[in-house]
């Protein structure tokens, strides 16, 4: 028994040998972008109160969440770049639309190191993006939490912008809430395609709670 178990061993350590070791995702290699948008009042509710965060005393519905590089299954993260890290101001320069600099800063990190640009050029696009896509006024016009199918959030979604179509825009729900919009668009120029297959699947809850600006 002890020489057969001896023998797995060497034959995985033999393979993983082989395999060598695990490859970091290369930057600018990625299929298209997903446009990440959170409705604040959700992210502050589940999130953002309990860390006394400033961005929650401000009024503000859907923020800039993210612009992230997609493979047509699963992402890049973390990539390795010799692309400068930004600067402080470069990252508070987007705290109109994302909320703080801190949110800018991880969102590089994690994102914007794999496009393969250089940080400006990221940060440009991820407003770029965010500026082409209109988010719908009635949220904003909400006098108290309503209960609805997240459906209806992608309805005005694709209503405010024509170009969207059901497969280029996913809704997702966090904690009974409807948390954001993701909105699948091309590598070059910006503009909706379908998500691929791991990014396409929406919130199905019918009664999703959407709380109103504060």
């Amino acid at each position: 028994m002890a020489r057969g178990k001896a023998k797995t061993g060497i034959a995985l350590a033999l393979l993983l040998l082989a395999v060598g070791p695990a490859k970091a995702d290369d930057a600018g290699v990625f299929d298209y972008w997903i446009l990440a948008l959170s409705w604040q009042p959700t992210w502050c509710a589940l999130e953002g109160d309990a860390r006394g965060a400033e961005q929650c005393n401000r009024s503000a519905g859907w923020v800039l969440h993210g612009l992230w590089p997609q493979y047509e299954r699963g992402w890049p993260e973390y990539c390795a770049t010799d692309q400068r890290d930004p600067t402080r101001a470069e990252t508070g320069a987007m705290a109109d639309i994302m909320g703080d600099g801190g949110a800018a800063w991880y969102q590089w990190k994690k994102h914007g190191r794999c496009a393969g640009v250089a940080a400006d050029e990221y940060f440009g696009l991820a407003r770029q993006a965010y500026d082409a896509i209109a988010r719908p006024a009635v949220f904003r016009q909400m006098e108290r939490p309503l209960r609805m199918p997240a459906s209806v959030v992608e309805e005005a979604f694709m209503t405010a912008n024509p170009a969207l179509f059901a497969d280029a825009v996913t809704i997702t729900c966090k904690g009974g809430r409807i948390a954001e919009a993701r909105i699948c668009l091309s590598r070059d120029g910006l503009t909706p395609r379908t998500c691929g297959n791991d990014a396409i699947r929406d919130c199905r809850m019918t009664d999703a709670l959407l709380d109103p600006v504060r």
